[in-house]
C-alpha cells in the first residue's frame, strides 16, 4: 500500500511578494492557473496512492482542503495532520508516520512530496516511484535523485555508489556546493541532485529515527500521545498540541536520518523537476521572446533584453533595461537582478523587523469563508471589498474600537446586528456600532459581494472578539 504524504509548511520568502506568510509558496498560481499544491496531488494521485495525508500548518487547513477539493479525488482516510508551528520536516514525517502505521500498519509505504515542487513527466515520475516502492519494500531508505542539467550550486548533491535493483547505494550526501565542486561533481557522473522526496516503509523510518534521532523520536511520540489523550485525534483531521510540539527539535529529515543512516538508497530521475526556488525557476518556466524577455500578464517590451515581467492586473512597461526581474502585484513590487534572486528572502526578514505587514499578508486576504481585499485605507477609515462563498459565515463576533457600515453589492446577507436578526439585499445596508455582536453569512447558492466602512480609533485586525465560530477560531 503507498500512501502519499504531502508537506506543506514552508513559506517561500525567495518568491515574495507573490508568496507571503499569510499565502505561501504551495499556494501559489502558475500560469495555467493551477497552485503548486494542487499540482502536488494531482502528482500524489498519478502514482497510484491508496491515500494522501498532508501536514501543514493549522492556517492553511481550510485553503489546502479547498485545494484539494478542485482536484476533484475522493475524500482520503487521513487528509489533514495539522501543525501549530513549523518544526521542519523530521518531526513532520515521523508524525505522519505514526499516523500511517495507526491506520494502515508498518509495512505501508509512505511517498513523502513537498508541495512547492513542480514535476512536468508524470509518467517517468510514475516509472521511479516504481523503482522506489519497490526498494521500500526490501526496507530500504529511498530519496529521488535528479540528473543534474549543469552545475548548480542552489542544491545539495547526491553521491552514488554500487547498483542495485532499479537504483543506486548512497554514499555521502553533500552541502550545496561552490561552483567549482559543482563542475567537479556533474563531471564524474556519480552524483545527483538532491530533490527532498523519499519513500519508505512507515515503520521502518520510525525505527531509523529512534536511532540516529532519538530526541526527535521521543518527542513526536509524546505530542502523538497528547494528541490522542487531548481527544484531538480522528480520521479526517488531526491538531498537534502546540504545548508538546513546541518542545520538539527543529530538524530536517536528511540531517536527522538520511545523512546518518546506512541503509539509504537513491533512484535516478529525469521527470522535469523544480524546486521553484527562485522567480528566476519561476521565470524559466516561461517562453522566452527574441530578446530573452519574458512575461506573466500584461507587459510591453522595448529596447530591453532579458527582463522578466509578471503582473496580476496593471500593464508594466520595461524600456531600455536588461537583466531583471520584476514582480508587480497590487501592493508590492519587486525589482531584482536574476543574480540576486535568492536574496529576496532578506526582503522579507527587513519587512518583520520594521513591522510591515506586506511580510505576511496581500491586499487580497484568504479566510475559509471566502476572501476580503483592502480597497483604501486612511487615517481612522478603512473600506474593504468582502465576498463570502455560498453556505459560508463569519464568526460570531464584536470590535472594541471600530464601527462598521455594510453595503450589499451582489447576493444576499444574513446579519446578526446586536439582537436582532436581517436579511440584506442587493443594493442595500445595514449599520454595526462598535461593542456589538455580530455576524454575517450568505444564505444563498451565489457568492456574496459587499463593501465594508470601517470607522474609529483603531482599525487592526487583532481588534475581534470571537464568541461562535464553525471554523473553530473562536
Amino acid at each position: 500500500m503507498l500512501i502519499s504524504v504531502v508537506l506543506s509548511g514552508g513559506t517561500g520568502a525567495r518568491l515574495w511578494p507573490v508568496s507571503r506568510e499569510g499565502y505561501p509558496k504551495p499556494f501559489m498560481k502558475l500560469a495555467d492557473g493551477e497552485s503548486l499544491l494542487r499540482k502536488t496531488y494531482r502528482r500524489a494521485i498519478a502514482v497510484g496512492a491508496a491515500d494522501i495525508l498532508t501536514v501543514t500548518n493549522r492556517d492553511y487547513y481550510f485553503m489546502s482542503k479547498d485545494e484539494m477539493a478542485l482536484v476533484g479525488s475522493d475524500t482520503p482516510a487521513c487528509p489533514f495532520l495539522l501543525e501549530p508551528v513549523g518544526r521542519n520536516t523530521a518531526p513532520a514525517i515521523a508524525m505522519a508516520a505514526r499516523q500511517i502505521v495507526h491506520l494502515y500498519g508498518p509495512d505501508a509505504v509512505m511517498l513523502v512530496l513537498p508541495a512547492d515542487h513542480l514535476v512536468n513527466d508524470l509518467s517517468r515520475f510514475a516509472s521511479a516511484v516504481d523503482r522506489a516502492t519497490t526498494l521500500a519494500e526490501l526496507g530500504r531508505l529511498v530519496t529521488f535523485g535528479i540528473v543534474p542539467a549543469g552545475p548548480e550550486t542552489g542544491f545539495g548533491y547526491v553521491e552514488t555508489g554500487a547498483d542495485l535493483d532499479g537504483g543506486k547505494l548512497v554514499v555521502r550526501f553533500v552541502e550545496k556546493p561552490s561552483l567549482d565542486k559543482a563542475r567537479e561533481y556533474v563531471d564524474s557522473g556519480r552524483f545527483l541532485w538532491n530533490s527532498g522526496m523519499f519513500c519508505f516503509k512507515a515503520g521502518i523510518i520510525l525505527q531509523e529515527i529512534a536511532r540516529f534521532a532519538p530526541d526527535v523520536d521521543v518527542a513526536t511520540q509524546k505530542c502523538w500521545d497528547a494528541m490522542r489523550t487531548a481527544g484531538k485525534h480522528d480520521d479526517a483531521m488531526l491538531e498537534i498540541p502546540a504545548d508538546s510540539f513546541a518542545k520538539v527539535p527543529d530538524i530536517s529529515i536528511d540531517y536527522a536520518v538520511m545523512e546518518r543512516s546506512p541503509n539509504v538508497a537513491v533512484v535516478p530521475g529525469d521527470f522535469g523537476w523544480s524546486d521553484v526556488g527562485s522567480w528566476v525557476a519561476i521565470r524559466d518556466l516561461t517562453p522566452a521572446d527574441e530578446d530573452g524577455n519574458r512575461a506573466a500578464g500584461n507587459a510591453v517590451f522595448v529596447g530591453s533584453r532579458n527582463v522578466y515581467v509578471q503582473t496580476d492586473d496593471r500593464l508594466v512597461a520595461a524600456v531600455g533595461v536588461e537583466d531583471l526581474l520584476v514582480i508587480d502585484t497590487p501592493d508590492a513590487v519587486l525589482v531584482a537582478h536574476p543574480d540576486k534572486a535568492q536574496d529576496v528572502k532578506q526582503v522579507v526578514s527587513r519587512l518583520k523587523t520594521l513591522g510591515h505587514e506586506a511580510y505576511k499578508l496581500h491586499r487580497t486576504v484568504t479566510r475559509p469563508w471566502g476572501t476580503y481585499t483592502v480597497l483604501e485605507e486612511g487615517l481612522r477609515f478603512k473600506i474593504k471589498r468582502i465576498e463570502v462563498k455560498p453556505g459560508a459565515s463569519l464568526s460570531l463576533q464584536m470590535h472594541h474600537h471600530r464601527s462598521e457600515h455594510w453595503i450589499v453589492v451582489s447576493g444576499m446577507a444574513r446579519v446578526i446586528n446586536g439582537d436582532r436578526e436581517l436579511l440584506v439585499g442587493t443594493n442595500e445596508s445595514t449599520y454595526i456600532p462598535a461593542g456589538h455582536k455580530h455576524r454575517l453569512e450568505n444564505p444563498g447558492v451565489l457568492d456574496l459581494v459587499m463593501i465594508e466602512v470601517q470607522s474609529g480609533e483603531y482599525l487592526g485586525e487583532d481588534d475581534i472578539v470571537r464568541f461562535e465560530d464553525i471554523y473553530g477560531r473562536a
